[in-house]
């Protein structure tokens, strides 16, 4: 008889904060830029530099722990975590081990087995270490230090996830709360969230963890979804074999879909941790916690209880508006300035959300505001355009933030509203269209869609499609065959 094997996954998630500047230094923190130019003294290692403390990290850290329900450490100190790497300028990583900030907390996610309550065992403030460039031509490593002092939480989970579905929807949760915080873009493509995943598994009924593994490289949900399903088969293989799992860092190739071993996982007294002596404990007054407490912004799950009750837009179109905090933003303001929710619901759920398929951006890459979109959804409700301009303007406004009224002005777009010239226009194609008007008065009801489209076309697109046909079944009424 086949054993049943059970999954046991816990996550550790490295989120770069959104200050302007590095955890210990006054380097700029901005994605990108030539090699080693957001560098200074303190986050190139040099000997004798101080690190002072960026306050606005800690503000940081005490939001994402209170939404995470975390406890907070109001007596908090930093730690050195010591090991010898090249992307490591001081050969040492400032963390906190003995007296993390947030400790003991927990989010709840929903999966189709309902609701449930994934642990936090702690989130902690350290530095990012720098980037390894490893030249394949010259056959060399080279290293880039804009990212050493990058202000870094990790949020550890407990292993209380049993599945790819759990682990998904545990971090899209965080992601949220964080982005709607204002902490991180958690951009994980460009490394600012980044999720560690340790997995072991276990014959199903016992209490005993099996040996853990931890694999790194995972830049997208879908890569850590494949990497856990395919480290649990693999663990089971070599269980199923007899065979030991070894506890080792792995790497995953998302491409060959399988992990390799990368070195032998530490545990922390390999580090050698002891208090970082440049830097002050950090005491955390309960006036500071309350201060932050009242700063926090509205959640998810607040918002769509209130958009449902303020809106009256459906449940689904909650759910989709509410899983980007930009295009909550976007429906609010626009909402605010034209009074017409399910407008600017449709339209960010649908033309929005498909040119962002289209063009592979994120809607936190939105730049359009939403003053144009009421302007355009203000045009569209009135009939000064029709819909299929609507969408080409609405085009304009995604990609150059158009203001709708002047491009409707500055290229003639309004909808033909003179009956007159409509009645001129569909006689004349009637009247040169003799086979389509035998087909539609024979039965074939799709003939005057034909005539529709030719009206259209005369037309420049400019008139109302509604109108057209009435116009054109009055005018082929009054034309017996």
């Amino acid at each position: 008889m086949n054993k049943q094997y059970e999954t046991v996954i816990g996550l550790e998630v490295h989120v770069e904060l959104a200050t302007k500047t590095k955890i210990f230094c006054s380097c700029q923190t901005t994605f990108g830029g030539a090699p080693n130019t957001h560098t200074c003294p303190v986050c190139a290692g040099m000997p004798g530099s101080l690190p002072v403390l960026n306050k606005q990290v800690v503000e940081y850290a005490l939001a994402v722990g209170l939404a995470a329900n975390c406890k907070i450490h109001q007596h908090c100190k930093f730690d050195r975590k010591n090991y010898f790497y090249p992307d490591n300028p001081q050969n040492y990583q400032i963390s906190q081990l003995y007296l993390p900030i947030c400790y003991d907390g927990g989010i709840e996610i929903e999966t189709e087995n309902g609701k449930k309550t994934i642990g936090i065992h702690e989130i902690h403030m350290e530095e990012d270490a720098g980037k390894l460039i490893h030249d394949e031509w010259e056959d060399c490593s080279l290293v880039d230090y804009n990212r050493s002092g990058v202000p870094l939480i990790e949020i550890v989970s407990e292993p209380d996830m049993r599945s790819a579905e759990e682990v998904i929807a545990y971090l899209e949760k965080l992601r949220l709360i964080i982005q709607y915080l204002g902490a991180s873009d958690c951009k994980l493509q460009e490394g600012s969230m980044r999720a560690d995943v340790n997995l072991s598994v276990r014959e199903a009924g016992t209490a005993k963890l099996g040996t853990r593994t931890e694999m790194k490289n995972l830049n997208s949900f879908k890569a850590i979804a494949r990497a856990v399903e395919g480290e649990r088969a693999r663990q089971i293989e070599l269980l199923e074999e007899g065979k030991k799992v070894i506890q080792e860092t792995r790497r995953w190739d998302d491409n060959k879909e399988y992990s390799y071993p990368m070195r032998s996982k530490e545990d922390a007294q390999d580090y050698r941790y002891f208090p970082d002596p440049d830097l002050m404990p950090i005491v955390i007054s309960d006036e500071w916690i309350q201060k932050i407490k009242e700063a926090q912004p509205e959640l998810r799950t607040e918002k769509l209880l209130r958009y449902k009750k303020e809106f009256d837009i459906p449940d689904y179109d909650a759910g989709i508006l509410t899983s980007s905090k930009k295009l909550a933003d976007l429906f609010e303001a626009a909402t605010a300035i034209c009074n017409k929710p399910k407008k600017v619901s449709n339209w960010l759920m649908v033309e929005t959300l498909r040119l962002l398929k289209e063009k592979n951006r994120e809607p936190e890459d939105l730049t359009f505001s939403p003053e144009n979109l009421a302007k355009l959804v203000e045009l569209a409700d009135a009939g000064t355009i029709n819909s299929s301009v609507a969408k080409e303007v609405f085009e304009h406004v995604f990609e150059e933030d158009a203001d709708p009224v002047q491009y409707v002005e500055a290229h003639g777009l309004k909808t033909v509203n003179d009956e007159g010239a409509l009645r001129s226009a569909i006689t004349d194609i009637v009247a040169a269209n003799p086979q389509s008007v035998t087909d539609y008065k024979n039965g074939k009801e799709k003939a005057i869609g034909f005539l529709v489209g030719q009206t259209m076309k005369a037309m420049k697109g400019k008139a109302d499609p509604g109108t057209v046909n009435k116009i054109l079944k009055e005018i082929l009424s009054e034309n017996p065959l």
